[in-house]
């Protein structure tokens, strides 16, 4: 190829290096901020812990088989997460237990496993960033006097860029916090990517690990996750590119991938076939032509799931558009577009759906820096220090009136919301956010004072930006979100009303109860519900609306034992009724 209609112009002063310690250490920060010492919220969070607390507790196994919530089949992904989830519970809440309480011991080690999915990530789109960055195709061009960076430091420098970039997308970060099958499915379409790229040099290790990668992707999230994957990788051996020769060892992908996921279907149809009819219907039926609402709520949504890659991956598309059959930018490419191309054909698409374009689209925004203009570069510094001093400012400002009342207005906005939350201050809390606080604008005063010629020093503020903002919330603001999105006090309520009944609690059955709300009963008290229609007690959820207009049904034929709901939460409501014979 030629290498004088590169795009890409650079210097070996712009490709400094950035040092290991500074990037395990805002990964680590990205990761461990928000992941303990907090409650699972619905639905996703704590439905992942339901399912897995159920495996544990089901003796003969089939829960393990097919995940399901107590007695409620939960018949929509796949087993490994569970699977994952319940062996970290096993073998590290009875450590847990020993100096923390029973159910926040199984909180704590349920999220263990997000370390790994976490690792998997980052691993696999620094490792395929630089395996495509070092190829001859991005490489910039060769300057009359040299000067230009080596090979190496350049494919670094792509890596470098493709991590800072995941971590400052805004879509994922909490996500990548849940007990749910988002992490895990994120982390194999990564490892994916790395196969794909790993495979130009290295057929057989790449062809072995996609097969597992797309194997894992099915048994994450069935079809819904592992189609656009699958899709992608096939679709990344273009005909005029560096993987078309190595197109048949996808054969051997395949048939590694088909006796991971038949591992599973096979046995799971022969003893669990109800749950597979509805597992397999479940797939099946989420897939349609294209709504016109799904179209809006993508051109609504994505862009600020996806900021701010996005904007870098449409011009890296634009600026390399001569080379687009070029691995570094082809590979990537498929990787986003068949996600946003299966979600056109989804009845409905939300977050779990978008975060499959949250990698191939930071990958993509790496190729795109060594095209910017320098006044470009500059710009996007400009744009992170403000955008992220300003969230990092809102939420200290938000935090304030909460404590103290002032302005006056905002307080009010904010406890209207938080209806019967007691105000304390944590001084741990707020010294870890300090130290936030205090990180941040020495990382500010670097870019300011120190003027680095780095290329990647926008995704290093973008990156760091966006952590300390994190770190601001889970800090300053987590008893709040506890409190508003946690079940843990109506479980409470609810169990201590559930003991003055005797024999009758052994059978509980639900009206209108949510998934959601189902699980936090499960994971906080173990509150479990039956289908025997002789049951008389019935926990039924209805709402305040409902209350008033008379349409919750058993009127004349229950009697009303209790009745309660989260304060911040004043339509919602929960009734625990005795049928009477």
């Amino acid at each position: 190829m030629d290498s004088r209609s590169t795009p890409a112009r650079l210097t070996e002063t712009a490709t400094v290096k950035l040092s290991r310690p500074f990037l395990l250490l805002i990964t680590a920060l990205y990761i461990l901020a928000g992941l303990f010492f907090r409650d699972p919220w619905k639905t996703d969070d704590v439905v992942g812990l339901a399912t897995m607390m159920s495996a544990l507790a089901d003796s003969s196994g089939a829960a393990l088989l097919a995940p399901q919530i107590g007695v409620l089949a939960h018949a929509q992904d796949g087993p490994l997460v569970t699977w994952v989830g319940a062996l970290a519970i096993w073998l590290f809440a009875p450590l847990f237990e020993l100096f923390i309480s029973a159910p926040d011991s199984l909180i704590i080690a349920s999220r263990l496993p997000n370390l790994l999915w976490f690792g998997m990530m980052v691993a696999s789109v620094w490792y395929g960033s630089y395996l495509l960055g070092r190829r001859p195709e991005p490489q910039p061009l060769k300057l009359p006097f040299g000067g230009e960076p080596g090979v190496k430091d350049y494919g670094r420098m792509i890596a470098d860029a493709a991590l800072l970039l995941i971590l400052a997308t805004v879509g994922i970060v909490w996500r990548m916090h849940e007990t749910s099958e988002v992490p895990a499915i994120i982390a194999f379409q990564a490892l994916a990517f790395y196969a794909v790229a790993r495979t130009i040099d290295r057929p057989l290790s790449g062809a072995i690990t996609l097969g597992v990668a797309l194997g894992a992707a099915f048994l994450t999230r069935g079809w819904i996750g592992a189609l656009p994957i699958i899709l992608a990788a096939v679709f990344a051996f273009h005909p005029r590119g560096a993987l078309w020769p190595r197109r048949n060892w996808l054969l051997l992908s395949a048939a590694i991938a088909v006796a991971i996921g038949l591992a599973w279907w096979l046995p799971l149809k022969a003893q669990a076939p109800y749950w597979a009819q509805s597992w397999w219907l479940w797939n099946s039926q989420s897939f349609g032509l294209p709504q016109p609402a799904v179209i809006l709520s993508l051109l609504r949504d994505l862009p600020w799931f996806l900021w701010p890659t996005w904007p870098f991956a449409l011009l890296a598309l634009w600026n390399w558009r001569s080379w687009i059959a070029a691995p570094h930018i082809w590979v990537p490419l498929m990787f986003m577009a068949w996600p946003l191309i299966t979600m056109l054909f989804l009845a409905d698409v939300f977050e779990p759906e978008y975060a499959l374009m949250a990698v191939p689209a930071a990958i993509l925004a790496a190729f795109s820096f060594p095209t910017l203009r320098r006044g470009v570069i500059n710009s996007i510094d400009w744009f992170a220090i403000m955008c992220f001093s300003l969230t990092a400012a809102t939420v200290w400002l938000g935090w304030f009136a909460l404590q103290t009342g002032w302005p006056a207005q905002l307080h009010h906005n904010i406890t209207r919301l938080i209806h019967g939350y007691d105000i304390y201050v944590s001084w741990l809390a707020v010294s870890i956010a300090l130290v936030g606080t205090l990180a941040w604008a020495a990382l500010v005063r670097w870019r300011i004072y120190n003027r680095p010629a780095a290329l990647l020093r926008g995704t290093v503020l973008s990156a760091g930006g966006l952590i300390t903002t994190w770190l601001l919330l889970v800090t300053l603001w987590m008893p709040v979100l506890d409190y508003a999105r946690s079940y843990r006090g109506v479980s409470a309520e609810l169990a201590q009303e559930l003991d003055k009944h005797g024999q009758d609690k052994t059978c509980l059955r639900a009206l209108g109860l949510g998934t959601g709300q189902r699980a936090s009963l499960l994971v906080f008290n173990n509150i479990n519900f039956s289908y025997d229609s002789q049951c008389r007690l019935v926990l039924q959820q209805t709402t305040q609306r409902a209350l008033r207009e008379g349409r919750v049904g058993f009127s004349d034929s229950a009697e009303v034992l209790w009745q309660g709901g989260r304060a911040a939460d004043r339509d919602e409501v929960f009734r625990l009724l005795r049928i009477k014979r």
